[in-house]
Order: C-alpha cells, then structure tokens, then sequence
C-alpha cells in the first residue's frame, strides 16, 4: 500500500515551489486536497501509475531539496525555541525582564509564528 508520508506534506509547503508545475499539481492534489491516486489520475488524465511514479520522484526531489538546504528543519527549531521564549515570558520569573528585553522577545516570537 501507498502510505501518504506526513513529512512530505510538510516538505511540500517549503518546497513545492521548486518542483515543476504538473508535479506540484499532483503532490498538492494528492497531499493537501486528499485525493486518491485514482482519483488525480481521473482528473489530471493519466494512469494512476503515472500519477504514483510522479509523486514518488516529487518526494525524492523534497527530500533532496531537505537534505541540501534543512529549511524546513531549521524552521521547526526555530518554532520550538520560540514556543520556550513564550512559555518563558509567561512564567513568574519573566516579572524581571526590562521591558525593551520583553519587547525584543515578544516581536521575535511573533516573526517566528
């Protein structure tokens, strides 16, 4: 069985500018709109083998794309590292932060969001 890989979808939003427009098509289709490969295969005209052999190289290429640049990687440290500045700032011991240090953390939290 195909499974859809939750990563790729992920990859996909960073990434799927880069791939060419029909395989964009396909992968968006297949990992955003839910489609089955029967069903992009019947809307695009192709065989739902064609359909699966597209998607499969669309996620090799996201994969390479990862490896080379780690966009997507960097972003999720960058999200979790601003989920603990938030938690941070709403804790007790935040009482103390300057409000110019308060203001540079909360304007940094919100860019990562």
């Amino acid at each position: 069985m195909f499974e859809k890989n939750l990563t790729i979808g992920y990859l996909l939003d960073f990434y799927g500018e880069l791939l060419g427009d029909r395989r964009r098509e396909l992968m968006s289709l297949y990992y955003n709109e839910d489609y089955s490969l029967a069903e992009i295969a019947a809307e695009v005209g192709i065989s739902r083998q064609g359909v699966r052999d597209a998607i499969k190289r669309g996620e090799e290429e996201l994969r390479n794309f990862e490896d080379k640049l780690g966009m997507a990687a960097r972003f999720a440290e960058l999200q979790a590292l601003s989920d603990q500045i938030e938690a941070i700032m709403a804790s007790p011991d935040a009482d103390g932060l300057s409000p110019a240090l308060r203001a540079a953390l909360t304007e940094m939290c919100e860019r990562l969001k």
